[in-house]
């Protein structure tokens, strides 16, 4: 009877020692960048680890003389480098569920770690 205790127990341990390593995963999340590019590198977006957009930088060439389809193009370069980029977020925060999970897939992990 009081074996099942010692177990809940140990899970209990294990679920806050987990809360506790996805706060600190979340603070790296913060800190972590990667940079999306599309157009050859004419277009970089840089976001964190969370995917918050810190800085878009683009070839000044690319906006000089816009006229007309330019434009879109050139609207769309800007989504197409931070859809790239938001591809690399995922990938940081699946390799840092990992890191915390020991590659187990443990239900509602991605949710507690701010993930989609």
């Amino acid at each position: 009877m009081f074996g099942n205790l010692k177990d809940i127990g140990k899970i209990m341990k294990m679920a806050g020692e987990a809360k506790e390593r996805a706060a600190e995963m979340q603070a790296e999340l913060e800190r972590r960048t990667v940079t999306g590019e599309s157009g050859g590198g004419a277009v970089r977006v840089t976001l964190n680890g969370k995917g918050r957009c810190l800085r878009i930088e683009t070839d000044p060439a690319l906006f000089a003389g816009l006229i007309g389809d330019d434009k879109d193009m050139a609207e769309d370069l800007i989504a197409a480098a931070f859809n790239d980029g938001m591809e690399k977020v995922q990938q940081v925060v699946l390799e840092e569920t990992q890191k915390i999970t020991g590659g187990l897939d443990l239900p509602g992990m991605d949710q507690m770690l701010g993930g989609s």
